[in-house]
C-alpha cells in the first residue's frame, strides 16, 4: 500500500483540474458575496446561488480592466478556469473577466459614477454658472479631425461672427482621451483663454462616448471656474460630462447655437428697438411742440408790457398789504410796551419814595423790623428826593393791632 502526502493529493487534483478542458474556460452566473480587495490589488469573492457558494480570486492584472466596481449582492457572469489551490486543497474559481447579469458592464460603471457624483452634489443646479451672453472668446475641446469641430466653426462664423474661437486640440476616444480632456479644462482655466468652453465630439457607441464618463473628466469640468458646454454625441446619447456641466447640448452644433446669439435675431431686435425709439422721440418732439405753442399764446409773451404792468400792479398791492401788517404790528407791539412800562413804573422803588415812604438801611443792609436796630446806632435814610444819617435814641414796638391798622 503506498501512502501519500496531503500536498500530492492537492495537486493531483490540480492537475487533473488543470487537463479538464470543460474547467479550462468556464462562464458561471451568481450573486456576489464576501467581496474583499486586498492591498496587493487581488480581489476576492465568493458566486452564490440558492443551493451552493464557489469561492473566487480575480488577480490584479485582469482586475484592474474592470470598468465597474463589483459589489455584493449583485447578479454577475464570471468567466475563468477552475483550479485547486494545493495549500488549502480547496477548488475555486480564477476569474478573468466579470460582466453585470443582464446590462453590461459600461452601464453598470455608468450608474455607480452617476451615484457617487449625484451624493457629492455635483448635479445641483445651485452649482451651475450663467452662460455669457455674448461670448467674446469660445475655448472647443474636441478632436481637430472631427465632423463636429467643422460643424461648430461653421455654426458660430454664422450666428456671431463677432466671437473668437480657440481650439483645443485632444484625443476624444481611447485610454488616452481623459486625460488629455482633463489637461485641455485645466489649461483653459489656468491661463484664462476664453470665457465660454464647448467639449464634446460626434456620436458613436457607448465605448466611443466613454471618455466623457471618466470621473476625472467630470471632475475637471465641475471645478472649471469658466462655464462649460457639454456636447457629446447625438440626443440620446447622455454622459457624466452632462450632467456635471453648466449645459447640455443635445448635439455639438446645438451647443453652438446655444453658445452665441444668431446675428439675425439681433439685427431684428435692434431694429425693433430703434423704431420704438424713434416713436418715443417722435411723441416727445410733439409733446414738445405742443408746450411751446401753449407757451407762445400766453399772454406773458404775447403782450409782455401789459404784463409787466399786471404785476407791477400786483406788486404795488402787496406792498401796501406788506406796509399796513408792519404798521398794526409796530402800533400792537408800542401799545404793549406802554402797559409793560407803566406796570414796572408802578412797582419802581422811587414811586413807593415819591409817596412818602423812606428805605432804612443799618450798615448798607435794609432793615425790616425795630429789632434788627439799636439805641445809639447810626442808620441811613433813603428819600425820594436824597438821603439823611440819623441816630436812634429810642426803640419802640407796635402791636399787633397797631400794624393792622396801618
Amino acid at each position: 500500500m503506498q501512502v501519500y502526502e496531503v500536498s500530492q493529493i492537492n495537486e493531483y487534483l490540480r492537475l487533473r483540474f488543470e487537463e479538464d478542458e470543460f474547467l479550462a474556460g468556464v462562464f458561471i452566473r451568481g450573486e456576489i458575496s464576501n467581496y474583499k480587495v486586498y492591498p496587493s490589488g487581488h480581489h476576492y469573492f465568493t458566486l452564490k446561488d440558492s443551493q451552493s457558494a464557489l469561492r473566487c480570486v480575480m488577480f490584479r492584472s485582469n482586475a484592474y480592466r474592470l470598468r465597474f466596481r463589483p459589489e455584493n449582492g449583485m447578479k454577475v457572469i464570471a468567466c475563468g478556469r477552475i483550479s485547486v489551490f494545493p495549500r488549502d486543497g480547496a477548488y475555486q474559481l480564477y476569474c478573468t473577466e466579470l460582466t453585470p447579469d443582464g446590462v453590461g458592464d459600461l452601464h453598470v460603471a455608468f450608474e455607480q459614477l452617476k451615484a457617487k457624483l449625484q451624493a457629492e452634489g455635483l448635479f445641483a443646479q445651485q452649482r451651475k454658472k450663467p452662460l455669457p451672453r455674448f461670448p467674446h472668446r469660445i475655448a472647443i475641446v474636441t478632436s481637430s479631425a472631427g465632423a463636429a469641430l467643422h460643424d461648430m466653426l461653421r455654426i458660430l462664423r454664422k450666428r456671431y461672427p463677432l466671437t473668437e474661437v480657440v481650439l483645443l486640440a485632444v484625443r476624444v476616444q481611447g485610454a488616452e482621451a481623459p486625460g488629455e480632456i482633463v489637461s485641455a479644462l485645466r489649461y483653459a482655466n489656468r491661463y484664462h483663454v476664453a470665457d465660454l468652453i464647448i467639449t464634446g465630439r460626434g456620436g458613436g457607441s457607448i465605448e466611443d462616448l466613454w471618455a466623457f464618463n471618466d470621473e476625472a473628466v467630470a471632475r475637471a469640468i465641475a471645478d472649471s471656474e469658466i462655464p462649460v458646454i457639454s456636447a457629446v454625441g447625438h440626443e440620446p446619447d447622455v454622459t457624466i460630462s452632462d450632467f456635471v456641466a453648466d449645459l447640455r447640448a443635445a448635439t455639438p452644433s446645438n451647443a453652438a447655437e446655444l453658445a452665441v446669439p444668431d446675428q439675425t435675431d439681433l439685427r431684428q431686435h435692434l431694429a425693433a428697438q430703434q423704431a420704438i425709439l424713434l416713436t418715443q422721440i417722435q411723441k416727445r418732439l410733439k409733446t414738445e411742440r405742443q408746450r411751446v405753442a401753449t407757451l407762445a399764446s400766453a399772454r406773458c409773451l404775447r403782450s409782455p408790457v401789459n404784463y409787466l404792468n399786471d404785476r407791477r400792479m400786483v406788486l404795488d398791492y402787496l406792498q401796501r398789504r406788506l406796509c399796513a401788517a408792519a404798521q398794526m404790528l409796530l402800533s400792537r407791539d408800542r401799545e404793549r410796551f406802554v402797559r409793560l412800562t407803566a406796570k414796572l413804573d408802578a412797582m419802581s422803588p422811587l414811586k413807593v419814595l415819591g409817596r412818602g415812604y423812606s428805605l432804612v438801611r443799618s450798615g448798607g443792609n435794609p432793615v425790616h423790623s425795630v429789632r434788627e436796630l439799636a439805641v445809639g446806632e447810626t442808620v441811613s435814610i433813603t428819600l425820594a428826593d436824597g438821603s439823611a444819617q440819623a441816630q436812634i435814641t429810642q426803640l419802640e414796638e407796635a402791636d399787633e393791632k397797631r400794624i393792622h391798622d396801618l
